[in-house]
């Protein structure tokens, strides 16, 4: 039995990787050089039970729907704000199960880490990393749920194939602890 389903990313058992994965095929979608995106992620059964409106626009109001849980795009983040800083103004409401984000970034292989040059500040070093040959663009979808249970994709652009995506529960920690900090009161 193949572990690729029709529409083409993997099928996953987790419906946390289910989500991080549909997630990744809808920003591969968009295509690449897209700014980051922050979605709810939320119990699909209670949704369409409490929301049916809600569950009817996005699609999910049949019982066929086998997601356990949908993740609903946010409002854009805003360019002139560092991840960080904006994530630290994140909060969610009690009906909301866990978060994801996809973000693009350029990234070195580990033999690249001992020619860093000293003494660079993070522009500069943005600068070096984007300049140097070896480097590599990959979007990063993590999740997170309130229960601490977490999930990454990551896509190179190098191999933009659903059946290339790489997923793992600690393939960014920074970034899943900084999604994470988003339901801590």
């Amino acid at each position: 039995m193949s572990d690729v389903s029709p529409s083409g990313p993997p099928m996953a058992a987790s419906p946390l990787t289910r989500a991080v994965l549909e997630i990744d095929e809808y920003a591969a979608g968009l295509g690449w050089d897209r700014p980051a995106r922050l979605f709810a992620l939320v119990d699909t059964a209670k949704l369409r039970a409490q929301e049916p409106g809600l569950a009817a626009q996005l699609g999910i109001d049949g019982e066929e729907t086998p997601a356990a849980l949908t993740p609903i795009e946010q409002d854009e983040i805003p360019a002139d704000r560092p991840l960080d800083e904006f994530l630290g103004t994140v909060a969610w409401p009690d009906a909301v199960a866990g978060c994801a984000m996809t973000v693009e970034r350029l990234m070195l292989p580990p033999s690249a880490e001992g020619s860093v040059p000293d003494g660079l500040d993070e522009a500069k070093l943005a600068q070096w990393v984007a300049r140097h040959p070896d480097r590599q663009e990959v979007r990063m979808t993590v999740a997170v749920l309130r229960d601490g249970a977490r999930e990454s994709a990551l896509r190179l652009r190098a191999k933009d194939s659903a059946t290339e995506v790489l997923t793992g529960s600690d393939l960014v920690p920074g970034l899943a602890d900084a999604l994470a900090a988003t339901f801590e009161e």
